[in-house]
C-alpha cells in the first residue's frame, strides 16, 4: 500500500528483527497516520528533491521490537514519526557521501524535521517530525 508517490506501508513497517524474533509490527490508525505524515511532510519531498530512490532502514518499532533492537525508551519511531534512512549503494561506493547529501538536503529544503541526526559519521540518518518541530540536528 503506497502512502506517498514513492513510499509504501510495507517498507516502513519492515523489520528483519521482528521477523527473525516473531515480534508483531502492527501499527495502530494514530500511528498509521503519522507514518503518512512523516512521508508527506518528510520523506516524499526529500525524495522528489533528491531525484533518487531512498532506504528506508527503519520506520515503525513497536514497543516490543524498540525494546528487542535496544531503541530508546520514548523514541519517535514507536509513534511513527521517525525514520532512519539511506541513500542506495553506489557503484563505485560513498554511501556516506550521498546519506551526507541526504542530511543537507533535508536542511536547504527546510523540512519540518523534529530531530535530522547523523548517524556513525552519515552511516545512515535519522529523521522524524511532530507537530512543533524544534529543528534538532546532532552528530552521534
Amino acid at each position: 500500500m503506497n502512502i506517498s508517490r514513492n513510499f509504501t506501508l510495507e517498507e516502513l513497517l519492515r523489520s528483519a528483527t521482528a521477523s527473525r524474533l516473531g515480534i508483531e509490527n502492527t501499527p495502530s490508525v494514530s500511528v498509521l497516520g503519522n507514518l503518512t505524515q512523516l512521508c508527506k511532510r518528510i520523506l516524499q519531498p526529500l525524495r522528489d528533491a533528491y531525484g533518487k530512490p531512498i532506504i528506508v532502514t527503519s520506520g515503525y518499532r513497536s514497543p516490543e521490537l524498540n525494546k528487542a533492537i535496544g531503541g530508546a525508551k520514548n523514541s519517535q519511531h514507536m509513534r511513527g514519526q521517525a525514520a532512519d534512512i539511506t541513500a542506495p549503494q553506489p557503484p563505485k561506493g560513498g554511501v556516506q557521501k550521498e546519506n551526507c547529501r541526504l542530511f543537507d538536503l533535508i536542511r536547504q529544503l527546510n523540512l519540518p524535521f523534529d530531530q535530522l541526526i547523523d548517524e556513525k559519521n552519515y552511516s545512515w540518518i535519522h529523521v522524524s517530525f511532530s507537530d512543533k518541530p524544534r529543528k534538532q540536528v546532532l552528530h552521534l
